[in-house]
């Protein structure tokens, strides 16, 4: 891929940064913290030219504006938390093994919502759904069953996952 010249050192900037982000334990709170406070100095810049997906046209070095990622990305910071995901369960809902989820304590888990999720004691990411005959976890991948959740099971609902990060190989 081609980087404009003037973008080489923002990009090898943001890079360093990710990399130290990735290697933040989730369990840890202050951490997350610093995860959080680190995410709200992140700002790249914004070209003016999009980038087609079909026939190459010709690169420019006109730079639009620079984005704040917390404006893209975070509805609101003092409940956002990021986790990574372990398995291939959500993979037609986009989310791939090793994603990086943005989730929002502050969102209500409605019917249809993508959430992580605390059941007896296990932490999974799937789709909430509630039926008539009871509330269901649904993964998004035909090789997984459905986990209903009984009325007498400890669920608890971390948040409901806004935006998904993956890595393009």
């Amino acid at each position: 891929m081609r980087v404009p010249e003037p973008l080489k050192p923002v990009i090898e900037n943001w890079l360093g940064e990710y990399r130290q982000l990735r290697s933040v334990k989730e369990s840890e709170a202050s951490d997350i913290r610093m995860l959080a406070e680190t995410l709200s100095h992140v700002s790249l810049p914004l070209f003016a030219s999009r980038v087609p997906a079909g026939s190459p046209v010709a690169a420019d070095d006109l730079k639009e504006a620079d984005i704040d990622l917390n404006d893209s990305l975070i509805l609101k910071p003092e409940t956002t938390f990021m986790v990574t995901v372990k398995g291939d369960s959500m993979i037609n809902a986009g989310i791939h093994d090793g994603d990086m989820l943005i989730v929002d304590r502050s969102l209500p888990a409605r019917n249809g919502k993508v959430v992580v999720a605390v059941l007896n004691g296990e932490l999974t990411v799937k789709r909430l759904e509630r039926t008539s005959e009871g509330l269901w976890l649904m993964p998004e991948n035909p090789a997984y069953k459905p986990i209903e959740v009984p009325e007498e099971a400890a669920l608890f609902i971390w948040g409901v996952v806004t935006k998904v990060i993956h890595s393009v190989e």
